[in-house]
């Protein structure tokens, strides 16, 4: 069995000492792609995994082609190398559709396989693969005028890969928000939200409704002081093992329903906080397309 793991462009590093603390070393690397031997491992730094990769011979590019569409409809191709040829057996593929979502909506749910050529007359192909975007790069049709910074694009697409979001009158507590891209977000949904963090908010997104801030040190706050919230939202900057503990602390009290936070690195990347949150039942740990040296945690309730 053949796993290949594509690491996010600037991050191979990571994704190398993640493998290797499961104890897999890539027998191959093709550009950021690191084929391995076995079944697929738990990978957060892999912007797709490729599961179950076979090997086909390319005789001519019209062959290469029928061989995938044999296979299923949809492919994603990944091409460090023989550019023009990869493209011309994709030409002769189903067209994938790429178009920026709007926010919100839901992940595609039909299956995409990824191709890459390893050679002229090779390809490696994986009809099953961990990501539902091309090479697990997804577009939004941008908000250009209402959030106060970037941000917003990153708890987009965290919500759609969790495949639901805060409904109009839940209630969400953003710790960290300053200056207001993810209440912003929560807001517009519709739902109410807890904006805690020492500095302010931008004027703006402070007048939305069912916005309430509170000028608070995040790390400081008793879940007692809040009461029971359907959303927890951080992206916070600070270490993950300090995260870690307040995320512990506010699963301990039972107030929150649902988790979505940041794991921010500084210098080293802290593998052993991004396991520990990794671990936690229920979770999921990713890399989006919108982070940075950072991962997202998920957990639904």
């Amino acid at each position: 069995m053949t796993t290949a793991y594509l690491a996010v462009d600037g991050l191979e590093t990571q994704l190398r000492e993640e493998l290797q603390r499961h104890g897999v070393v890539p027998s191959a690397e093709h550009g950021r792609l690191l084929i391995t031997d076995g079944s697929a491992v738990p990978a957060a730094w892999s912007a797709n995994i490729w599961r179950d990769c076979i090997e086909l011979p390319v005789a001519s590019i019209g062959s290469a082609a029928k061989a995938l569409r044999d296979i299923q409809r949809n492919w994603a191709m990944y091409a460090p190398l023989h550019h023009r040829r990869a493209a011309l057996i994709q030409e002769k593929l189903p067209h994938v559709s790429a178009k920026p979502i709007v926010f919100p909506a839901a992940a595609p749910t039909a299956p995409l396989g990824s191709w890459t050529l390893l050679a002229p007359d090779r390809l490696l192909a994986a009809a099953r693969c961990s990501a539902p975007f091309p090479n697990g790069e997804v577009a939004f049709v941008e908000d250009r005028d209402g959030p106060p910074n970037r941000a917003y694009l990153k708890l987009w697409e965290a919500l759609v890969r969790a495949g639901r979001w805060p409904q109009p009158g839940e209630r969400c507590l953003d710790l960290g928000a300053s200056p207001g891209g993810w209440t912003y977000v929560l807001a517009k949904l519709g739902a109410g939200v807890i904006a805690i963090d020492k500095a302010p908010l931008d004027p703006k997104v402070a007048a939305m409704p069912g916005v309430a801030w509170r000028g608070e040190s995040a790390f400081g706050l008793d879940p007692a002081s809040v009461g029971p919230v359907d959303w927890l939202f951080s992206d916070i900057v600070c270490y993950p093992a300090r995260l870690l503990a307040l995320v512990e602390r506010w699963r301990a009290s039972g107030l929150v329903k649902n988790f979505v936070c940041t794991l921010k690195f500084q210098g080293e990347t802290d593998h052993d906080s991004a396991a520990a949150f990794a671990a936690i039942p229920g979770a999921r740990l990713l890399h989006l397309h919108h982070n940075k040296h950072e991962l997202t945690f998920l957990l639904p309730g």
